[in-house]
């Protein structure tokens, strides 16, 4: 019975890159809850010198507000080494904590499963800012686990997958903002090498 297991909720990388044992999986949401880009990322994401930027859930109190998301059974038996793993995978300014999921099957009952939140006042917590300037972060950081782009784009590919009618407004005008970045960077980046093919003919 989910009542005597133990899940964890996936709401940004954990969706597309599990990397620890599981039995089960879930798709469905949390509520009183957004999702926002507003936790640096000085260690995956980004560094300390340059913070890229990762989701966190923002509690908002109104029942309305829901995450999708997906629940992940741990198995009985690996439950402490899974939990301090991502303990350790989340320990840049996220904190354990318990909610309700509410599975999109509705034949199925509520239950409860760990969250990892970045509450506001972590060290690492950036906080709300324009949309373009949280876009430009995210366009151009890179950290060891890869660049902040491949975040955003696998979490709105894998959002359109599970839940394709689910709009998440934050999250998909972020990665339009992004694209149009990183194509004008692209433009850049080709009228530089014409303009030196140009100066330099026999190059």
């Amino acid at each position: 019975m989910k009542e005597c297991s133990v899940w964890a909720f996936g709401y940004g990388s954990i969706i597309w890159k599990v990397d620890f044992p599981t039995t089960e999986s879930c798709v469905g949401y949390v509520r009183g809850f957004v999702r926002r880009f507003y936790q640096g990322s000085t260690d995956h994401r980004g560094t300390p010198e340059s913070p890229g930027r990762v989701v966190t859930l923002l509690p908002t109190g109104i029942e309305e507000d829901k995450v999708w998301g997906v629940a992940y059974r741990i198995p009985d038996e690996e439950v402490e080494s899974v939990i301090s793993h991502l303990d350790y995978r989340e320990k840049g300014g996220f904190t354990r904590s318990k909610t309700l999921f509410f599975p999109k099957d509705s034949k199925v009952e509520p239950f409860e499963i760990i969250v990892y939140v970045a509450v506001e006042g972590n060290v690492n917590y950036l906080g709300p800012a324009p949309l373009d300037e949280i876009a430009r972060t995210i366009a151009f950081s890179r950290g060891p686990s890869g660049t902040n782009v491949e975040y955003l784009f696998n979490l709105c590919k894998s959002m359109r997958e599970l839940v394709p009618e689910v709009k998440d407004e934050h999250l998909f005008t972020l990665e339009a903002g992004v694209r149009k970045l990183l194509a004008r960077e692209e433009e850049a980046t080709q009228l530089k090498q014409e303009n030196l093919k140009l100066q330099n003919p026999k190059a």
